[in-house]
């Protein structure tokens, strides 16, 4: 059973979470219970609706759970500044959200503006960032017009690692992107996870995606979150018939390749 300070359960531990917005007669999301440990990629896959990304914002408090209790880094997250938990979680959006008045390095810095870093030592790690995603220093003084849209992503993942280093929170942040560049992006975050030991929540509604991704899986239907599990998991010992019918596709393809 979990502690009930949350201190031997990861870097994030969500515990019966749940979230009405008309007083209890309906949830978007209930009864969540999961942990994501350090250097996990969890990815929560569902579709419109299901309650992933509401699951997801109540760890960043940008949603206040209804009932349960969000533990980040072992602390219960209802405990402490929103302003100050924000600022220690990355987060990344579809929408960038760059400031288009302020430079690629501008924009990378300005986490660590809001925590009084210099400006000298700001440009350093911002140019460390680009190289994080594989970006070069040369873009450091563009503006967010001049980049690409892939390259605009790359930079919303370097500024929200530099926001929080240890954990990050992708929100379907590839969505808009074409298949190339969505790929190539992919490869990144696993890449990122692996080398700094990175806790991501990924949401999702892209069944492959999460499969590319995902060390866990998490199955959202419903506001439920069905089933939780490694890929191999969830393809072989399925716990729900939606989870079953989610996953048959990508077994018989995997079935086929191996024979």
């Amino acid at each position: 059973m979990p502690g009930t300070d949350g201190s031997d359960n990861g870097v994030v531990r969500l515990e019966g979470v749940g979230k009405s917005y008309d007083g209890g007669r309906t949830f978007a999301a209930r009864d969540v219970t999961f942990a994501v440990a350090r250097g996990e990629t969890v990815v929560l896959l569902g579709s419109s609706g299901s309650g992933k990304s509401t699951v997801l914002k109540t760890i960043n408090r940008l949603i206040e759970p209804t009932e349960g209790v969000v533990f980040v880094r072992g602390e219960n997250s209802s405990a402490m500044r929103a302003v100050e938990l924000r600022r220690s979680i990355g987060y990344v959006a579809q929408e960038v959200a760059l400031f288009p008045f302020l430079s690629v390095a501008e924009n990378l810095a300005l986490p660590l503006r809001v925590q009084g870093v210099g400006k000298q030592e700001r440009r350093a790690k911002a140019l460390e960032a680009l190289g994080w995603v594989n970006l070069t220093d040369d873009l450091a003084d563009r503006m967010p017009f001049q980049l690409s849209g892939g390259q605009q992503q790359r930079v919303g993942v370097a500024r929200a690692l530099l926001a929080g280093a240890d954990l990050l929170l992708m929100d379907e942040p590839f969505g808009a992107l074409d298949a190339v560049t969505r790929e190539a992006l992919q490869d990144e975050v696993v890449r990122l996870g692996e080398e700094k030991e990175v806790s991501i929540l990924f949401v999702t509604h892209d069944l492959f995606e999460a499969l590319r991704l995902g060390d866990r899986i998490g199955v959202m239907h419903q506001g439920r979150l069905e089933q939780i599990g490694k890929p191999s998991e969830l393809m072989n010992r399925p716990s729900t018939d939606f989870v079953r019918e989610l996953f048959e596709k990508p077994k018989r393809q995997l079935e086929v390749l191996e024979q």
